[in-house]
């Protein structure tokens, strides 16, 4: 039996119907909505992150692929959870960049905010950042494709972290435009992160675009700062 199908196995005996409707809802899986037709086991997400610790040694890559490829959102998720372990224990070049480029390649199955979320910056920020190149960043940027410009997005928080803040001020002005709420909030949640490292780098990107930015992601990127100042950004929208 391959292990993949221990995994799925684990995570069928934690499922929970009730929690499962709910999550339904709550990802918009509705016909129509951005996550049409996921389905859920209704697991906690700490469970989840359990379930990866305990089969990280073990899991191959074709046992990550079948998991990504699986029609349960939490097979998907906890596969992302063993990927990212499996990339902050590497050690080589070889390794990572392995890694790096099997996550590009099934893009697929990384189909919701929370599975970009908890593996973009973790995965792919951290490897451009360290090789200071962002080509691969840049290129699912220009895709046009909602997931792969949030994965693009959210992979910037890696570099904020480290002090560079010059990639996401660009990422928000290439994508200012763009209609989907995902991109306002992913753009919002990277300024705050922004404004963490250099809240003075922050007041100046919002001094110039603040009357430009979607309403969604201001009021994100506003969420740390003093009560005054939120007040006088939002009443120039």
């Amino acid at each position: 039996m391959a292990l993949s199908t221990d995994v799925k196995n684990a995570l069928l005996a934690l499922a929970d119907p009730s929690k499962a409707k709910i999550l339904q809802r709550f990802f918009k899986t509705g016909k129509g909505e951005y996550a049409e037709g996921d389905i859920f086991l209704g697991i906690i997400v700490p469970l989840q992150r359990a379930v990866a610790k305990d089969y990280v040694q073990l899991a191959s890559l074709d046992d990550i692929t079948i998991l990504l490829n699986d029609a349960y959102h939490e097979c998907r998720l906890t596969a992302v959870f063993i990927l990212v372990l499996q990339y902050e224990k590497s050690k080589s070049f070889h390794e990572k960049e392995n890694i790096v480029s099997f996550y590009l390649d099934h893009l697929h199955g990384i189909n919701n905010w929370d599975l970009v979320d908890s593996s973009a910056y973790k995965i792919l920020g951290r490897f451009c950042y360290e090789q200071n190149d962002s080509e691969r960043m840049d290129d699912l940027l220009a895709t046009g494709d909602l997931w792969k410009i949030r994965i693009a997005i959210v992979a910037t928080l890696y570099w904020t972290k480290k002090g560079s803040t010059e990639l996401i001020r660009k990422y928000v002005l290439e994508t200012i435009a763009h209609p989907h709420d995902l991109i306002h909030k992913a753009n919002g949640w990277m300024l705050r992160e922004m404004g963490k490292v250099d809240e003075h780098a922050l007041i100046e990107f919002l001094d110039v675009y603040a009357t430009h930015l979607p309403r969604t992601t201001l009021r994100y990127a506003l969420e740390r700062l003093a009560p005054t100042v939120k007040n006088y950004y939002m009443k120039l929208t």
